[in-house]
């Protein structure tokens, strides 16, 4: 078992070592761990081979999640490259002011400090989680699955190497080489060492962590993402974002579960969805009046609506307006990406302001909900809560802020 204690110890004092550094030293080392990554590229592949060929007994979906190959190295290295490239939140001062008692008072960003980390098979996690942390001052202490060990470790060794290099502390990122449940309790329970736990996977795992965990947990979430196809739609402009969201990779948590749509449109346009999603295998399940229009699909339960299948499954929902279909998504989502189809303005408007979720689109795919495609380089996670950061986790949702107050000698009557 690992010895947590140190571990948590290395952190902490890894961590004053990074609030030491200057952006160009954080912005060099990062790019020199993009040139590492392409370079030890075959042996992290033929790595990732020996963890792929353990996993014998894992779903289809989840294999691919970790699995590695040339593009996703790839792009975990242009990750670490947008990330040098960003603004280093640390330091800043986000706004100052002159009270009565003349008291000069800033607001600045800081560090979290040490984060912990409970992911599944998602190698490209423990990269991504290093250039945000790093890059952001604090140090990470990551728990990956035991499907993807030999992976992570191999990845982790890859970055400690830079870090050795450039004179730098290689605690600054950790990986727990057991992976039982036992010690990721006791991860859980670090609140002497860890400032805050983030799980990433699947709503069991991450259920389990916020109910488990005495250190502060910021929630990411599981994702029944929906489309709304509203009356007023593009139909073929609907039938290109649904067949994206569901099927370019749906074994992800941004990836539509449920197509919703209204009642107006829903005799003429099903049998065209139905037909586009059968070129990618899906398996359609739906209401009773989809059902109608469509007899051979499978009828919807009242489990299907609140699940996320990460799968060739979508479940279908029909409905008389936008505000029938705002209350359903609303029920039974996990706030996470939702998206209308619509040319009325009014009707995406209402839908912006009324679905309760991280991230809400109008006439555009889910697959969006993404670190990388929103410009932060790389993402911690999907926070699908509501305190402290909420969305695509980039470097400020890990920063926390301090006040630095100027005097001149005041005292307080």
């Amino acid at each position: 078992m690992d010895d947590l204690i140190q571990i948590g110890q290395q952190a902490q004092q890894a961590e004053r070592q990074l609030s030491q550094l200057k952006t160009n030293q954080k912005n060099d080392v990062l790019r020199q761990m993009a040139d590492q990554l392409r370079r030890h590229q075959d042996e992290i592949i033929a790595v990732n081979q020996t963890d792929l060929k353990q996993a014998v007994d894992i779903p289809a979906n989840f294999a691919d999640r970790l699995k590695l190959d040339a593009d996703r190295i790839e792009q975990m290295a242009q990750g670490l490259e947008q990330v040098a490239s960003l603004p280093d939140p640390i330091g800043d001062v986000d706004k100052m002011w002159r009270t009565e008692d003349d008291l000069l008072i800033g607001k600045q960003r800081v560090p979290l400090g040490v984060i912990g980390i409970i992911y599944e098979a998602r190698p490209n996690v423990t990269v991504d989680a290093f250039a945000l942390t790093f890059k952001s001052g604090n140090t990470v202490v990551l728990r990956g699955g035991k499907e993807a060990i030999s992976t992570n470790r191999y990845l982790v060794e890859c970055l400690q190497a830079v870090l050795v290099n450039n004179h730098l502390d290689e605690h600054a990122i950790q990986i727990l080489h057991d992976t039982s449940h036992e010690t990721a309790q006791k991860l859980m329970e670090l609140t002497e060492y860890l400032d805050v736990l983030i799980p990433r996977g699947s709503a069991r795992l991450i259920q389990t962590v916020v109910q488990h965990a005495k250190v502060p947990v910021i929630e990411t979430g599981a994702g029944n993402c929906h489309i709304y196809v509203d009356e007023f739609a593009q139909l073929k402009m609907a039938t290109d974002i649904v067949v994206n969201a569901k099927t370019q990779r749906p074994s992800v948590c941004n990836a539509a579960e449920k197509l919703v749509i209204h009642s107006a449109v829903a005799k003429q346009y099903l049998p065209t969805i139905a037909k586009a999603l059968a070129a990618f295998n899906v398996e359609l399940r739906g209401d009773k009046r989809a059902r109608q229009i469509l007899p051979g699909i499978v009828a919807a339960t009242e489990e299907d609506w609140g699940r996320e299948y990460n799968d060739y499954i979508m479940a279908i929902k029909v409905v008389d307006s936008t505000d029938e279909a705002i209350e359903h998504i609303n029920k039974y989502n996990t706030k996470h990406s939702e998206a209308i189809v619509t040319d009325n303005y009014e009707n995406s408007q209402k839908f912006l302001q009324q679905i309760d979720a991280a991230c809400v689109y109008v006439n555009a795919s889910t697959r969006f909900t993404d670190g990388f495609k929103f410009g932060f380089g790389a993402e911690i996670g999907i926070s699908t809560q509501k305190l402290h950061a909420r969305g695509p986790m980039g470097l400020n949702e890990l920063t926390s802020t301090k006040y630095v107050i100027y005097g001149n000698g005041q005292t307080r009557a």
